[in-house]
């Protein structure tokens, strides 16, 4: 990703941390709650790289910021641990290290499931807390007695013991903790992350292992969450039982989607405006427990009239400043270079790998077979493509076509039969592994990352062919990553989307988006590529233009193209495999295919001239 400027971000929170205790108490803000809004708003960041920018919804957040805040106030109180920021620091890993133990458990399941899991095992750490570890988190008291921070610089002693000098404590974390998690979100990981939230499916075919990248954003959730429970206590000077409990985790969640998800600073705006209402409604209207109804009033109107938060609506606000034109004009440019002549020298090259031969079959599939219980979708299926070849397959509707797809680029594992790429058994592999491998397809049905933009996509992809499946470089510049940003270039170029590398895919049109679903595969610099009814949907004289840009993207480079336009397939492909009944009902030339009585009986009617 770039950014023009990147350290303004960093700027601008320092002023406002430097801003705020001089003007929010001329706004009724009391110290002690611009303190908790500090707090919980660290606790927020974490959270937000969870949900809003990888997409998973935790309820379960107060057993790690109850985990670290516990850890760090023991070894400070009842163990006479005299390092304040130690502690902290210990307290966070401990928090992270459950987050680990808890994340391999509940990324098992995904959407409501995940969540429920979450919210199981941290009623479990309540009652933990509560009950058989009573003697040592106190139970119902909480831990009294959290020193204050000091440091001896050897010429005077620096104690934070005011509130104003606490302030001071608790906006130098937030403020490290922020640099973090923006350096996390602009970092190629941060790129993955977003992908993941948006379409999971799509990011593992893309050669990303989607799993450990939760796992580790679960992780760096838990650390937020287990320090900022150590600086609780700090700050109150006592550790309190409520941070295991689940109104602790909800109104987390609610402040996060008060000031806005995926923007980091939303928390800390959601907090702002919860704790402040929440003190206006209890002490100045004298409301006692009924400030709690008032209050999910105020966060149901905020939510239906603010969808994305505040931050996010004054983000909209902003797009719609900047007008909506340049969208219709770089449309209406890429449409037209879009007809330009794809020249031979413009073909993406495959990625050469260690396992990569130049002759003989690259893949081959024998005895290939899928059972959904009693359907039996493909049934013995002998299918070898050697290198260089542009292979068609067709088949009327229910031939089998799409599965036997998913099976040779392993999204679905076959019942029998054995599938060999490039001399390598890849039967039951993942699909990830068989992408870092030179394996993959594009989708008949879009599978993109709708709420990024054309060029965010692409570096999706091609992240992936640089850099494999799973890296941890959460402090990495994506820019200085070698060939990353030629390569993308170039790939937009071939789809003819240079022109809309800025734009969000949800704002392209049907056409701009089957080509981008062309360039994601093939960002991955495949040796072989699978397209799915690459033409699906398409004018005729995008058809026209497509293939032209199939026939550039086949040089050097294995293909095998399912689509239903004959004329079109016929055209690009050397030979044609025709799937009837989940079997091969014949292979040939495309000559051959034309002429064959069986192909026009049960394919084309008997009409194929």
């Amino acid at each position: 990703m770039r950014y023009a400027r990147p350290y303004l971000v960093e700027t601008l929170t320092a002023v406002g941390l430097i801003a705020a205790p001089l003007v929010l108490p001329h706004l009724g803000f009391v110290p002690n709650t611009i303190n908790r809004i500090l707090v919980w708003g660290l606790f927020g960041i974490g959270f937000d790289i969870l949900f809003g920018f990888t997409g998973l919804l935790s309820f379960g957040q107060a057993a790690f910021f109850g985990t670290g805040g516990f850890v760090a106030a023991y070894l400070m109180t009842t163990a006479g641990f005299p390092h304040v920021v130690t502690a902290l620091f210990i307290g966070m890993i401990a928090a992270g290290v459950v987050g680990w133990l808890v994340g391999l458990i509940a990324l098992r399941r995904t959407g409501i499931y995940f969540a429920m899991i979450t919210v199981a095992i941290a009623e479990v750490f309540f009652f933990v807390e509560f009950s058989p570890l009573a003697s040592v988190t106190g139970g119902e008291n909480g831990l009294p007695g959290v020193p204050t921070p000091s440091f001896d610089l050897g010429f005077t002693v620096v104690k934070f013991n005011t509130d104003y000098s606490i302030y001071a404590f608790l906006a130098f974390w937030y403020f490290l903790g922020m640099v973090v998690a923006l350096r996390i979100v602009r970092s190629p990981v941060g790129a993955i992350l977003a992908a993941i939230r948006d379409n999971p499916l799509r990011a593992a075919a893309v050669g990303h292992n989607v799993h450990a990248y939760k796992l580790t954003a679960f992780v760096i959730a838990a650390a937020y969450a287990g320090f900022a429970g150590g600086l609780l206590g700090v700050m109150q000077g006592f550790m309190p039982p409520d941070a295991f409990t689940f109104d602790t985790s909800g109104q987390l969640v609610m402040q996060a989607a008060i000031g806005g998800t995926g923007t980091l600073f939303g928390p800390l705006v959601g907090a702002a405006l919860w704790l402040y209402l929440s003190d206006f409604l209890q002490k100045a209207l004298d409301l006692g427990a009924a400030w709690k109804l008032v209050l999910g009033v105020v966060f149901v109107v905020l939510v239906i009239f603010l969808r994305r938060g505040i931050i996010g609506g004054i983000a909209d606000l902003r797009a719609l400043a900047r007008g909506a034109g340049k969208a219709a004009a770089d449309t209406a440019a890429d449409g037209a270079g879009f007809h330009e002549e794809v020249g031979a020298d413009e073909a993406m090259p495959a990625h050469h790998r260690a396992s990569d031969r130049t002759t003989g079959p690259i893949l081959e599939a024998t005895g290939l077979t899928k059972r959904y219980g009693g359907l039996l979708a493909n049934n013995d299926i002998n299918f070898t493509v050697n290198h260089g070849e542009l292979r068609g397959v067709i088949g009327p509707n229910g031939a089998g076509k799409s599965t036997f797809f998913k099976m040779l680029t392993c999204e679905v594992p076959p019942t029998a039969g054995r599938i060999v790429f490039e001399g390598q058994d890849i039967t039951g592999m993942s699909v990830t592994d068989a992408c870092q491998l030179g394996l993959t397809k594009s989708y008949q049905v879009n599978q993109l990352f709708t709420h990024l933009t054309v060029r965010e996509n692409m570096t999706v992809a091609v992240l992936a062919d640089r850099r494999g499946k799973f890296r941890l470089d959460m402090f990495r510049d994506p820019a200085r990553i070698e060939g990353l940003n030629e390569q993308v270039d170039r790939t937009l170029h071939l789809v003819r989307l240079t022109r809309r590398a800025d734009t969000k895919v949800s704002d392209l049109a049907y056409g701009e988006k089957r080509r981008l679903e062309i360039g994601l595969a093939l960002g991955t610099s495949p040796s072989l590529l699978l397209l799915d009814e690459p033409l699906a949907g398409m004018s005729p004289q995008e058809r026209i233009d497509t293939v032209k840009l199939l026939k550039s993207i086949a040089r050097g480079r294995t293909m095998i193209v399912i689509d239903h336009d004959m004329e079109a397939l016929f055209e690009l492909a050397e030979r044609i495999t025709v799937l009837q009944e989940g079997q091969v009902l014949v292979e040939g030339t495309p000559e051959e295919i034309k002429a064959n009585p069986a192909v026009q009986e049960a394919y084309l009617g008997g009409v194929l001239e």
